[in-house]
């Protein structure tokens, strides 16, 4: 029997939860202007340009400081209109701790969430997998599920299609992070005609607008891109260089912002889905949702500065 004590500490848990929900909600609403959006083209239904990654920056313990931290980084991140979060299994215990923020903040129905079968093999590791990635995340269906760097492909698109027409899902996508497998993912994307398809592209990898990207928009699929700032790469090439003269007329205050507007100015990238455990450096993203994009003699300059 749930003792006095237990009840009102999850009423107030509740209570606090749902009162954060409608503080994100009239914050979007009444100070914050309207994130970018684009369609998922098989529905034709808008996302926000910026996702965020839990990759690294979800990695960690629930009672250390980080976890108050990632909490303010979702405060922020769902306060400016933002939905989409990508996760996986495999990143170590990220869903562990998505999972409970989200209800500690009560703000599930805000989140997109994307999360992947990773590392399976066969029809029923597959549905154990997202069985427990549901337990772990404390909900009953995710938006997104996606085939984690084109594993088992064959047998986990199935998977993924099966839960979809259960209602589990809503969309299935197939993923990769490296040049080297992008002709590979067009391939499998070519063959299942996925709804979203996820790849690496930032200002020095440039890959995916050979193949992939035109892919993407004949056949109607929606691209999440990773790997923004080349893992961190892209900051080192940049750290004794000014930001061009003209990247406060566009909006653009950092070179974090430089280098999401980059990918989000090719049209056939969705969104972008940076990683970040820093409440500062997670508004430094959003920002770069909002605005003009880049022209294409801008792009070029960004290419020539960053070498």
């Amino acid at each position: 029997m749930t003792s006095r004590r237990t009840f009102l500490a999850q009423a107030s848990a509740t209570l606090a939860g749902s009162m954060l929900l409608g503080q994100m909600r009239n914050l979007h609403a009444a100070e914050m202007p309207l994130m970018t959006m684009r369609k998922i083209p098989s529905t034709g239904e808008p996302v926000p340009v910026i996702g965020m990654g839990t990759s690294g920056s979800f990695e960690i313990q629930a009672d250390a400081p980080e976890y108050q931290a990632l909490k303010e980084v979702l405060k922020r991140f769902l306060g400016s209109g933002a939905t989409l979060i990508d996760t996986a299994p495999t990143y170590g215990n990220a869903e562990n701790i998505l999972g409970p923020l989200l209800a500690e903040t009560g703000s599930r129905k805000l989140a997109f969430i994307a999360t992947k079968l990773s590392r399976v093999n066969g029809r029923e590791e597959g549905l154990a997998q997202f069985r427990n990635t549901l337990k772990s995340l404390q909900t009953d269906k995710v938006e997104l599920l996606q085939v984690h760097n084109l594993g088992d492909w064959k047998t986990q698109i199935e998977v993924a299609r099966q839960l979809k027409a259960e209602g589990k899902v809503r969309y299935i996508g197939v993923t990769h992070y490296q040049e080297s497998g992008q002709d590979a993912l067009a391939d499998v994307v070519q063959a299942t005609k996925p709804d979203f398809l996820q790849i690496n592209y930032s200002v020095t990898q440039r890959g995916a607008e050979k193949r992939v990207f035109p892919l993407a928009q004949e056949l109607g699929v929606a691209v999440l891109t990773n790997r923004n700032f080349d893992d961190g790469a892209l900051f080192e090439r940049v750290k004794d260089k000014e930001l061009p003269g003209w990247a406060a007329d566009s909006g653009i205050t950092s070179w974090a912002q430089m280098f999401l507007k980059f990918a989000l100015t090719h049209p056939a990238v969705t969104a972008v889905i940076p990683a970040t455990g820093k409440p500062e450096r997670q508004t430094d993203n959003l920002r770069a949702g909002f605005g003009p994009l880049l022209t294409a003699a801008q792009k070029a300059e960004v290419v020539a500065l960053v070498g």
